[in-house]
């Protein structure tokens, strides 16, 4: 009878000790600040837009981007103004009036600078702290030559210039 007991006792035991061990695993972690404010976030995906690069009068190539934000949920959609057109302005902007990219010394584009300058820029035009980040997918220089000057001539494959290599996977967030 008393190995009766004593298989009895053992048992709940046991069984006190697996649904605390159970309930303690399976809580859910605590959300860091960090995770908090990435599962607010939201990401636009940006349009392939083309650049011409002018000078002395003429178009001597194009830069090919496709550059997406990271903004807060729901913002994105209560936007007045279309965010593709808003970006391929500042693009224009920043690619052609402020020079930032010298195609002569591409090695040297500072990403951290343009991500900054760009984010800047969008939040001034759309009057608050909409983009929280910036993440660009391509930014390419194809040179006119290499594009046959408008012409298709034979089946060569263009090779365009990489300005920003991997730079999504790379990115330093900016603040």
């Amino acid at each position: 009878m008393i190995k009766l007991v004593f298989t009895g006792l053992w048992v709940c035991a046991v069984t006190l000790a697996s649904v605390y061990f159970s309930v303690q695993v399976a809580t859910a972690p605590a959300i860091s600040p960090d995770d908090a404010k990435k599962a607010q976030q939201e990401l636009v995906k940006g349009e392939s837009i083309n650049v011409p690069v002018i000078a002395n009068g003429q178009v001597t190539g194009y830069f090919l981007t496709r550059i997406s934000f990271m903004m807060e949920k729901g913002k994105a959609n209560a936007l007045q103004i279309p965010l593709p057109e808003l970006t391929t302005d500042e693009l224009f902007s920043l690619l052609i009036g402020n020079k930032t990219i010298d195609i002569s010394h591409a090695q040297n584009f500072d990403v951290a600078g343009f991500r900054a300058d760009l984010k800047k820029r969008m939040n001034e035009r759309l009057g608050g702290d909409y983009v929280t980040d910036v993440l660009i997918e391509q930014l390419d220089y194809l040179s006119k030559e290499e594009t046959h000057g408008g012409e298709t001539v034979g089946k060569r494959t263009v090779k365009p210039v990489k300005i920003v290599q991997d730079a999504a996977k790379d990115k330093v967030p900016v603040e």
